[in-house]
């Protein structure tokens, strides 16, 4: 499996380009899935009142909603005491996930920017000009995808640089890397 990140500042268009790239890669025959890292911190799988809702209030530390067209899992890694607090917790670490999906032949990865163990990808526009690319920052980002208008980045990104409308282009960059 292929594991492969997309990372930007939020609003970038990391999501756009993850969708994207699910469909031209599936469009290659292979076999994608995704995970995404977010901030919030109690998704839903029903909303409260609702089945899943209450056995994930009574305390299940792991709880699928089935359908007839897939399944979600959601796993609580709070201490069971905790389930009642809103407090804060770390969130689980790629290593931690990896393990529980199902063989496929790419996996991308929304978010988990910090993450250095990942080859990552950074999506950066113009409008966040006022803060340098990450990439700037962290070389193990390999490239920062950008609008063919933006401008010019710096002498040492600049060869890392693909067009963020070239989905094709991009998923090339991400099989051969």
């Amino acid at each position: 499996m292929k594991v492969f990140g997309i990372v930007g500042r939020k609003g970038s268009g990391k999501t756009h380009l993850a969708v994207r790239l699910i469909h031209e890669l599936r469009s290659r025959g292979l076999r994608v899935s995704s995970i995404k890292h977010t901030h919030h911190h109690e998704p839903q799988l029903e909303p409260p009142g609702k089945d899943s809702y209450r056995h994930r209030a009574a305390g299940a530390q792991e709880v699928v909603l089935a359908t007839d067209h897939g399944w979600v899992l959601f796993h609580d890694h709070r201490p069971p005491a905790a389930l009642a607090a809103a407090a804060a917790t770390p969130a689980p670490t790629l290593a931690e996930i990896l393990p529980r999906l199902a063989p496929c032949d790419v996996l991308l990865v929304e978010g988990y920017k910090h993450d250095r163990n990942v080859v990552r990808l950074e999506v950066f526009r113009c409008r966040e000009a006022a803060e340098p690319p990450l990439a700037e920052l962290d070389d193990t980002i390999l490239a920062v995808a950008c609008p063919a208008a933006t401008a010019r980045l710096s002498a040492r990104l600049e060869d890392r640089r693909l067009d963020l409308d070239d989905t094709g282009a991009i998923a090339d960059f991400l099989l051969s890397n």
